[in-house]
C-alpha cells in the first residue's frame, strides 16, 4: 500500500470551513502525467476509458487547487479523501480490475523471455514496452473502455463525479513518482513482481515462446467454409426468477436508487423475458402506461409497495388499488371498464343483465341504468366494450371489480 498526501496545507482549523482554495496563481494550469507513464495513463483515461469528458475537466481544476487531500494506492483500487465545497472531505475510491494469478504469469512469461527488458526491471525502471508484453499476452496494462470505475460519496449521479475526476488525474502524478504504482493497481507490488522474474531467470533453460494474439480468419477464408449447423436456442428456465447479479450488487450510493427498488424492476423484467421465451404472453410490450402501471400495482397488493408505487406515479393509493383490483380480476378489459365513463349501449343489450339483477339483487329497491351500468343498490353490473359483463360492488363511496368477467351476467351474481 503506498500512501500520498499531495497538499492539504490551505485548510483551516478549528472547524472553520475555509472553502476551496482558488485556481489561481502558478500551479493554477500545471499540467498532468510529467513522464511517458503519467502521459499514458491520461491518454487512457481521456481517450479510451470513456468517462464524461465534462467531468474530467472539472476534476482537472479541483486536482490543480488541491483539493485531493490523500491518495493510497492499493491492488486493483485508489482510495483519497477530496475536499469539496464543505467541510468534511468526500470519500473517494478508483478501481481497475487487478489482474488474476494465471494473467500475471502469462505477463511474466512474455516479459521474462526479454533479457532487455527483465534487466532494466531489475534495475528499478519500467519501459514502456512492458505494455506491448501485456498486450502479447492477451492483455491490457493501461485501462481499457468502460474499465474504469469511480465511486463517491457526494450526491451528484455522474460517473466520475469531479471529485473522482480529480482523484483520476492525481494518480497520473502516482505514476510520474513510482511508474510501479501502475502494476501495483494491476495487482502486484514491485517486490513481487521483481522476485518473480529472479526466479524465472535463475531457473533457466528455454523460455517460453511469446505469446501473440490470433490473427484471425480472412471473410472470404470464413464465408467459403461450409455453413455451421445452427445451434438449438435453450429452452427458458421452467419458472422466471430474479437476476442474481442485482440480488448481490448494490447500486451507487450517489444514484438515489434504493436496492429493493432495482430488484423489483429486474425481477418483473425479468419475467416478462420469461413469458416472451416460454411464449406464454406477450410480456406486456403493448401496454399503455396505466395499464403497465396496474400490472405492477396487482403484484404489491396488501403491500406497503402499493402506496409506495402511487407516490412515485404520481397517482392517488385508493386510486391505485382499484385498478390493482380491477388488473387483477379482469386484466386490460377490467381496467378498462373501471376506468371508463359510462357510454351509451343499445338498451335491448342490456335486458339480460337488468333480468338477472331483478332476479338475484338483494332487497327491492329499483334499478337504475346509466348507459352501460346497471346498478341495484350495491352491486352494479357493466357491460364492456369487449361485449362481457363485469360485476362491481360498492366499497364505501368506491365501487370495485369483486369477480373475472363473464358472458353470462348471471354466473356472476351466482358466484
Amino acid at each position: 500500500m503506498n500512501e500520498r498526501t499531495p497538499w492539504q496545507g490551505w485548510r483551516q482549523r478549528d472547524g472553520e470551513n475555509a472553502g476551496l482554495p482558488a485556481a489561481k496563481g502558478p500551479g493554477s494550469r500545471r499540467p498532468f502525467g510529467a513522464t511517458w507513464w503519467g502521459k499514458a495513463w491520461l491518454d487512457a483515461l481521456e481517450h479510451r476509458a470513456r468517462l464524461d469528458p465534462n467531468r474530467l475537466g472539472r476534476g482537472r481544476s479541483y486536482a490543480r487547487r488541491g483539493s485531493v487531500l490523500e491518495l493510497t494506492v492499493d491492488p486493483g483500487v485508489v482510495t483519497a479523501s477530496v475536499q469539496g465545497s464543505r467541510l468534511t472531505p468526500y470519500q473517494v475510491t478508483v478501481k481497475i480490475r487487478a489482474f488474476t494469478d494465471a494473467e500475471w504469469d502469462a505477463v511474466l512469461d512474455v516479459v521474462s523471455a526479454q533479457i532487455g527488458r527483465v534487466a532494466a526491471l531489475l534495475d528499478g525502471e519500467l519501459p514502456p514496452e512492458v505494455v506491448d508484453d501485456a498486450q502479447a499476452a492477451g492483455l491490457e496494462l493501461l485501462p481499457d473502455a468502460g474499465e474504469v470505475r469511480t465511486d463517491c460519496n457526494c450526491p451528484d449521479f455522474a460517473v466520475p463525479c469531479k471529485h473522482s475526476a480529480a482523484v483520476c488525474y492525481l494518480i497520473a502524478d502516482a505514476l510520474d513518482d513510482d511508474p510501479f504504482e501502475l502494476l501495483l493497481l494491476r495487482g502486484r507490488q514491485k517486490d513481487e513482481l521483481l522476485s518473480a522474474l529472479r526466479s524465472r531467470r535463475s531457473a533457466g533453460g528455454d523460455h517460453p515462446a511469446v505469446k501473440t494474439r490470433p490473427s484471425g480468419v480472412l471473410a472470404k477464408a470464413a464465408f467459403a467454409r461450409e455453413p455451421a449447423a445452427v445451434p438449438v436456442p435453450p429452452r427458458p428456465l421452467s419458472q422466471p426468477g430474479a437476476p442474481t447479479a442485482v440480488l448481490v450488487l448494490e447500486p451507487p450510493r450517489q444514484s438515489g436508487v434504493e436496492g429493493r427498488d432495482l430488484v423489483a424492476l429486474a425481477t418483473d423484467a425479468a419475467r416478462r423475458a420469461w413469458e416472451l421465451a416460454s411464449g406464454d404472453g406477450d410480456g406486456g410490450l403493448g401496454l399503455t402506461r396505466d395499464e403497465d402501471l396496474a400490472r405492477r400495482a396487482a403484484g404489491l397488493l396488501g403491500t406497503s409497495g402499493l402506496a409506495d408505487l402511487a407516490h412515485r406515479a404520481g397517482e392517488s393509493a385508493r386510486v391505485l388499488t382499484n385498478w390493482a383490483v380491477a388488473w387483477r380480476e379482469g386484466g386490460a378489459g377490467g381496467l378498462a371498464v373501471a376506468v371508463a365513463e359510462p357510454f351509451d349501449v343499445d338498451p335491448a343489450t342490456l335486458a339480460e343483465g337488468r333480468e338477472a339483477l331483478t332476479t338475484y339483487r338483494p332487497g327491492a329497491a329499483p334499478l337504475s341504468v346509466e348507459g352501460n351500468r346497471i346498478t341495484a343498490e350495491r352491486l352494479q353490473l357493466r357491460l364492456g366494450s369487449d361485449g362481457l359483463w363485469y360485476l362491481f360492488t360498492q366499497q364505501f363511496s368506491d365501487w370495485t371489480l369483486s369477480a373475472p368477467p363473464s358472458a353470462d351476467p348471471v354466473e356472476l351474481l351466482r358466484a
